[in-house]
């Protein structure tokens, strides 16, 4: 197993150092958290998971013979969260070797980039890296929280950071694998929960999470700030994007539900006063900026990809996110927004 897990992770529960021992990082407690090709599976157990997935993933880690789909044992089926249908294709798919794009890739871009990408499910020609709004850098640490496939991870090292991404899916952990592997970036993944963080304190300078709080509970929501705000190190950022309530397309699926309260996975909508708030509290400073108008996750790198009324709609969406930047009252309406924090410097004694 790679040392820097190690040296970098910690038990998810006590926050303390963790030794490997068959096949297994081991707490200072007791607790065992399975290694899996490589791959430390640092889900808590004990918690009450966010996300079907994640019990899947665990029962695989563990051996768990009865929670193996043994048709493509390699593809990690059973923790990927997708349909049966979907997994008919992705196993076709992966017996082709007809594509240069990973099988689960093809079939969770759907799940992974919204609604708007799923006439690109099993039909993928190239890998759908979306633009970071960050600086380059020259290895600054950055944590990919909830980085499923891998995507932002890949436009986060191509910028230069050395990037550790977390997700409570195996399959999607092992894909990423494979995926940084095939593209020859030096990417680390771990399978965890954002809500135990299995970090060292002060462990990095970015934190950066997109479509992943907001299936979140906001209680749990405030844990993973907090969680956040305990592996950055001073002076540090974080930049994660949630969903404003009164975007146009935000309004619209909440009156689908009738607006009511979000159940399991759905998304939970968040004012820009209440996002500013939290974040503030929990972790620093903070700024809003408009994502996008018109959906969750429409991204200019992938307009390519899209049918002409989807390019349309990117293309105003981006039109709208330019003059969001002079006039402050369109914020407040787009549908999708980034929350950047700074986490304050430590005083000097």
């Amino acid at each position: 197993m790679d040392p820097w897990y190690l040296d970098n992770l910690v038990c998810p529960l006590d926050g303390l150092p963790l030794s490997y021992r068959d096949g297994s990082l081991v707490s200072q407690a007791g607790r065992k958290y399975p290694v899996v090709d490589g791959v430390p599976v640092m889900l808590v157990s004990e918690a009450e998971q966010t996300i079907g997935v994640a019990g899947a993933s665990l029962a695989r880690a563990r051996g768990d013979a009865a929670g193996t789909d043994c048709r493509a044992p390699q593809l990690y089926l059973e923790s990927l969260g997708i349909s049966d249908a979907e997994k008919e294709g992705l196993i076709r798919l992966a017996d082709s070797d007809g594509s240069e794009i990973d099988p689960v890739v093809a079939y969770m871009i759907g799940a992974t980039s919204g609604i708007t990408y799923r006439h690109l499910i099993g039909a993928l020609k190239e890998y759908p890296i979306p633009e970071l709004r960050l600086p380059d850098s020259e290895g600054a640490p950055l944590l990919d929280l909830g980085c499923n496939w891998g995507r932002w991870s890949i436009a986060a090292a191509r910028k230069g950071y050395r990037v550790t991404g977390i997700d409570p899916s195996l399959g999607a952990i092992m894909a990423a694998r494979r995926v940084a592997t095939q593209l020859d970036l030096p990417i680390r993944y771990v399978v965890a929960d954002a809500r135990y963080l299995p970090f060292t304190g002060s462990r990095f300078n970015i934190v950066f999470s997109y479509s992943v709080l907001q299936h979140l509970s906001k209680a749990n929501v405030i844990t993973v700030l907090s969680q956040i705000s305990r592996i950055l190190r001073p002076g540090g950022m974080s930049l994660v994007q949630m969903p404003n309530w009164l975007g146009v397309r935000c309004i619209y699926h909440q009156a689908r539900r009738k607006f009511r309260e979000a159940r399991n996975f759905e998304v939970r909508y968040w004012s820009l006063r209440e996002l500013k708030q939290n974040f503030e509290e929990a972790i620093g400073p903070s700024n809003l900026s408009v994502d996008c108008y018109f959906g969750l996750g429409l991204q200019k790198s992938d307009r390519h990809l899209m049918p002409p009324l989807l390019r349309s709609a990117i293309g105003l969406s981006e039109w709208l996110r330019s003059i969001s930047q002079k006039c402050g009252v369109l914020k407040c309406f787009a549908d999708s927004v980034y929350v950047a924090s700074v986490k304050p410097s430590e005083k000097c004694a």
